[in-house]
């Protein structure tokens, strides 16, 4: 419980995800634009990550921040995407910065290399093809929310190299709870259960690294994300596999 912990976007589904399955481990400050739609045992901030003197009080005696905080919509406009997840992630980097914070975890999306898909699905979605995204690749986004996320990755880079604050960008895939997304083939290969959710970004709090982009799945045999530098670099230990479920989300050995 020594390490202390910000998380913004607190009622967001990854932060639930995240509260649900680490909740006990760390000190947490919530953050949120919104009150908690239920009581919590945690120290609650109302607040827009966009307001640099909320922020850098937010972050006053933290070790760790887990940014989640932003507009989720794959359609959100541009003018919504600009404010919330670019000004509002830059307003996290700089306020980590003058603060002291150690490291920021940052909450990025599939979004952000959507379009490698266009040329291959639905093939790569399948199990049989062995085609992998390892977070060495550049950014090739299918929305703005995507490029939002991209231009977050890179705001993180740029922390790093040019501040030295250690900086995780997780790509997060389809986080569903109790089993995979139902009949539907590109879901299920990027599946995120929420105990491997939550495992995921502990792993970023406890680890050492520099700078990093992961990808955010379960250990699916149908994936086109590589998880390997998760493993190798955060000690990432997934648990659960769409493929252990029917296509109407039973689990296989329940039919």
């Amino acid at each position: 419980m020594d390490e202390r912990v910000l998380l913004t976007g607190a009622e967001g589904r990854v932060g639930q995800a995240v509260l649900g399955g680490i909740g006990d481990a760390y000190e947490w400050r919530l953050f949120d634009r919104d009150p908690p739609a239920e009581e919590t045992d945690h120290e609650f901030v109302i607040g827009d990550v966009t307001d640099d003197e909320t922020v850098r009080d937010a972050m006053a005696d933290v070790d760790t921040v887990v940014h989640l905080a932003g507009d989720p919509r794959p359609d959100a406009p541009w003018d919504s995407v600009l404010r919330n997840n670019i000004d509002g992630t830059q307003t996290v980097y700089e306020a980590a910065v003058e603060t002291g914070v150690d490291r920021v975890v940052f909450a990025s999306s599939n979004h952000a290399v959507g379009h490698y898909e266009t040329d291959r699905k639905p093939e790569l979605y399948r199990a049989h093809d062995d085609y992998r995204l390892d977070g060495t690749e550049l950014p090739r986004p299918s929305n703005l929310y995507g490029v939002s996320k991209a231009a977050g990755e890179t705001l993180g880079r740029y922390y790093h190299d040019e501040r030295g604050l250690s900086v995780a960008c997780v790509r997060i895939g389809n986080l569903t709870k109790g089993h995979p997304p139902i009949d539907y083939e590109r879901g299920q290969a990027m599946w995120l259960s929420y105990r491997d959710c939550a495992h995921l970004f502990e792993r970023c709090i406890e680890a050492d690294y520099g700078y990093e982009i992961v990808y955010g799945i379960s250990d699916n045999d149908r994936k086109y994300y590589s998880l390997e530098r998760a493993k190798d670099v955060l000690g990432y230990e997934p648990q659960d596999n769409s493929a252990e479920y029917t296509n109407q989300g039973e689990p296989k050995d329940d039919v």
